[in-house]
């Protein structure tokens, strides 16, 4: 099948990711990246927030038209597509049979201001709308929706493989407990509570300089984030592995909860939540927490008993591979959705 792929084309990252699985299921997959047509500048982000993306339509929608011309395709996938309004949307509609919109963030949320409001008004012209958050479901619906389905956050069956290191590799990229992610206001005060409570911690992310307690973290901070063979090696490498979540996504899980177990390494340590009670057996296949002083006594134990922490990473890492979170699987089931135009909203 020709599918026209429209979305960040970064081969690291996870829109990467999800043309790349396209093309493993055997489709030809064409990937333009709609914010080539925008200014590489923190202005773009900033405005994003405060007033929207209408401002710089006209720009991508030419830099589009440009590229696509009279092309047609069978799909055409759009990556969350903040930048694409209901004109692009019906001009693409004459060039493809089928349309379909996949947001792993949370475009009916607050955190990101008017970002979103070129998305939702997109709605009603998507065939299929993915969403990965249960209350985004019915939020889709009311924004003007037409057939929704949800699916868990995936990982990457080849970019999140675990590596065959060298001894130097693993002398590297070593850590106890580890977390990889960007700053947020609420994770600073959790870091220091661990740091408080003896847990030997690193820290690999973005944004952390912001942190108000970035003096009693600068320590444990190894850099900034970190992308393909590095984020896998950081993970493997590490022997427990923190799974915090966004409060401002209202998340309950995060694409870290499916790739820290595929990857093996760690123990998954994540949040109590109904979503990761639901993906794995506690104190078998992960351990969950509801507090710093939870997770703190968690990792300790872990650290203390070596049998016990291979023993839940095997088993994690099988339980993964039966929940079917991998990106190949999770595509092919949604190209499945698109044809069935009889089914009813999946609800997954």
């Amino acid at each position: 099948m020709r599918i026209l792929f429209l979305g960040d084309d970064h081969p690291l990252l996870t829109s990467g990711h999800r043309a790349a699985a396209l093309r493993r299921l055997g489709h030809e997959v064409t990937v333009l990246n709609p914010r080539a047509a925008l200014p590489r500048s923190r202005i773009v982000g900033g405005l994003s927030t405060r007033v929207g993306l209408w401002p710089f339509s006209p720009w991508v929608n030419a830099y589009l038209h440009r590229k696509i011309g009279d092309a047609r395709f069978e799909l055409v996938w759009v990556d969350c597509g903040p930048e694409l309004g209901p004109k692009f949307y019906l001009w693409l509609r004459r060039r493809s049979r089928h349309i379909v919109n996949y947001n792993c963030d949370d475009p009916f949320g607050s955190r990101d201001g008017r970002k979103w409001d070129l998305y939702r008004s997109t709605l009603q012209h998507q065939d299929l709308t993915i969403v990965v958050r249960p209350p985004n479901i019915e939020e889709a619906r009311s924004a003007g929706a037409r057939r929704v389905m949800r699916v868990f956050m995936s990982y990457d069956p080849v970019a999140h493989a675990a590596l065959t290191l060298t001894k130097e590799e693993q002398q590297e990229w070593a850590s106890e407990v580890i977390f990889v992610g960007s700053w947020m206001p609420e994770r600073g005060p959790f870091m220091v509570r661990l740091l408080d409570a003896g847990v030997p911690l690193t820290i690999r992310g973005d944004h952390w300089e912001k942190a108000p307690e970035y003096g009693r973290l600068q320590s444990v901070i190894r850099g900034q984030a970190i992308y393909g063979s590095d984020y896998v090696k950081a993970i493997q490498c590490a022997k427990v592995a923190l799974g915090l979540l966004s409060e401002g996504n209202r998340d309950l899980h995060t694409q870290r909860s499916a790739e820290i177990p595929y990857i093996g390494g760690p123990v998954f340590c994540g949040e109590r939540t109904s979503e990761h009670e639901s993906m794995f057996r506690e104190g078998v296949e992960a351990l969950l927490w509801s507090t710093a002083a939870e997770c703190g006594t968690a990792c300790r134990g872990l650290l203390e008993d070596e049998e016990r922490r291979l023993t839940i990473v095997a088993a994690a890492k099988k339980r993964i591979a039966n929940l079917e979170l991998d990106n190949d699987k999770v595509l092919k089931a949604i190209i499945s959705k698109v044809w069935d135009s009889n089914s009813a909203d999946e609800r997954k």
